[in-house]
């Protein structure tokens, strides 16, 4: 993390959706913390209320879904609070704008590139024609677009996945904001230009002092971009850490599987790890860890009462009881030791 400076604060957010006459609890209570500069990636299987989540920060939730209690504040102002269009058009893109799954869908086929990413500059940078065109063609640049000039005059059916991807980031970068949600970034991207991407935004964080959340079911994509990383699970932050910490000392039952289920720690010949059983019901109350029925180490009262938060260092902790001092001592799986192990050996070398 870059400094302690706080840019945004959730306070026991709880996020519920009417379905068919039923209602869901998509958030239970996450609390979060961000801090300007910095990278946080949020990881966890789908469904975990990654995506809902961080939308509630730019109101963004669809018609049936709403916030029941909790805070989100940002610049003094308790966004939880936010009803109307004319509220939220102050926040969204200008503070927060967000980098969503899919490239295609999220641009305009019958409008070209440029005037796009032009719109974005107009509407929140008090820049007009050809001015707002030049920086237009400043940021295709800075998002790694050759020939800008040319690119700017055609139309996303002309540019490939990568390409696309790269768009978008510039159109959300356009809007000049102070924080950027990345939403599965490089899911539809093959592996190297995902790695392409990740750098991209690497350098636009730099050139343009950006705070980024990643959102990600991946663990390993996030490795060397996210300076902390949160842990979700059926809608709840159960771990929360620096990236190192929550790498090579997870403490949670449900991240030791999340970390086996890397494709990297597989041993060849053997099947890959994959985590028992499905994620809760959220139209049913949740007693207890929402972990506890796929837990191989779970404890009774995990079944009858929410862990609190641990603290394990100053900068990580956990919703487990396993690190209760009554708790009997469970070590985590082979594979984490393993990646611990690697890690104590490449910093011996570096040495």
């Amino acid at each position: 993390m870059t400094n302690n400076e706080k840019v945004l604060s959730v306070d026991n957010l709880v996020i519920k959706f009417n379905l068919r006459g039923q209602e869901l609890t998509a958030i239970r209570g996450a609390s979060l913390e961000l801090y300007k500069g910095e990278s946080l990636a949020i990881v966890g299987e789908s469904g975990s209320g990654k995506s809902v989540f961080t939308k509630s920060f730019m109101g963004l939730l669809d018609a049936n879904g709403r916030i029941e209690s909790g805070s989100i504040i940002y610049k003094d102002n308790d966004l939880a609070k936010y009803k109307t269009e004319d509220d939220w058009i102050k926040i969204r893109g200008k503070e927060i704008a967000m980098v969503f799954q899919d490239p295609m869908t999220s641009l305009n086929p019958l409008k070209t590139v440029g005037k796009q990413v032009q719109e974005s500059i107009e509407l929140h940078q008090n820049l007009q024609g050809e001015e707002a065109k030049k920086l237009a063609v400043e940021i295709l640049n800075d998002v790694g677009i050759s020939e800008p000039e040319r690119r700017y005059k055609q139309y996303p059916h002309e540019f490939s996945g990568g390409m696309r991807q790269r768009v978008v980031i510039a159109i959300a970068v356009a809007c000049n904001p102070n924080i950027l949600i990345c939403d599965e970034p490089t899911t539809a991207l093959d592996v190297t230009i995902q790695a392409q991407i990740l750098q991209l935004l690497k350098n636009l964080q730099k050139k343009y002092q950006l705070t980024i959340i990643y959102i990600t079911h991946d663990l390993g994509v996030v490795a060397n971009v996210a300076d902390r990383i949160a842990v979700m699970y059926a809608g709840d932050i159960i771990e929360l850490g620096l990236s190192e910490e929550v790498f090579f000392d997870p403490k949670h039952p449900y991240t030791w599987a999340l970390l086996s289920s890397l494709p990297q720690l597989g041993i060849k010949g053997e099947e890959l790890y994959s985590i028992k059983g499905t994620p809760p019901n959220l139209f049913k109350e949740i007693k207890g860890d929402a972990f506890a029925p796929r837990n191989p180490h779970a404890l009774k009262i995990d079944f009858e009462k929410r862990p609190p938060y641990f603290e394990v260092t100053p900068t990580h902790k956990a919703r487990t009881w396993l690190l209760d001092p009554r708790a009997p001592k469970v070590e985590p799986p082979l594979s984490i030791q393993k990646m611990r192990e690697m890690e104590v050996k490449r910093g011996e070398r570096l040495e």
